[in-house]
């Protein structure tokens, strides 16, 4: 979902996990010449077409063959907690986006998988906050961001793949609590 904390809640892990990365998804935006528009003059911004998904994937791929090359940085831990003893051997990457889990390339590569959700009210009320290059135009979240989220998530939703859904309404610290405590216990399966 658009606005829905998803870059906060990344960087937050990062700080908090060992060997961390990000790969964004708004990094392979195609430039704005080269995205499409709709017969009501939209720029089609939330579809595939959009991005570089090919890039990703490729940038994806090279991060697993080499984390220990991507230059993570690992002495500034905020939470040096037990949870992460003898993790050194162990490289994390984030991968946020919000069209993930519609790209069949990339769905073999998850380990788990974090669904931001919005209500219509808050995450129209989120974006209209955000300033966007190019701005979003008149009917722009009505006429196509939000049928898009709708449309994407069903569309996953209807091919049964695993997702735990987060509440975007809720606190910061929240989500950050659940998130983090979810991927130390998958660690823990790891070294199992």
């Amino acid at each position: 979902v658009t606005n829905g904390g998803k870059t906060t809640l990344a960087e937050k892990l990062k700080k908090m996990l060992p060997n961390c990365d990000i790969i964004s998804q708004d990094d392979f935006f195609k430039p704005e010449s080269e995205v499409e528009t709709d017969e009501r003059g939209f720029k089609l911004y939330d579809v595939l077409d959009a991005l570089y998904m090919d890039e990703m994937v490729k940038s994806i791929h090279n991060w697993i063959k080499s984390p220990a090359s991507s230059g993570v940085v690992t002495e500034e831990l905020q939470n040096t907690c037990d949870n992460l003893k003898n993790t050194e051997d162990v490289y994390i990457l984030i991968v946020e986006g919000f069209l993930l889990y519609n790209y069949e390339p990339l769905n073999e590569l998850w380990n788990r998988r974090y669904f931001l959700t919005l209500p219509y009210e808050e995450c129209k009320r989120r974006r209209s906050t955000r300033v966007y290059q190019p701005a979003d135009t008149p009917g722009y979240f009505d006429g196509h961001v939000w049928p898009m989220y709708l449309k994407y998530k069903n569309e996953f939703e209807e091919n049964a793949i695993n997702v735990v859904y987060l509440d975007g309404t809720k606190s910061q610290e929240e989500l950050l609590s659940f998130v983090y405590s979810d991927i130390i216990q998958e660690l823990k399966k790891l070294r199992q």
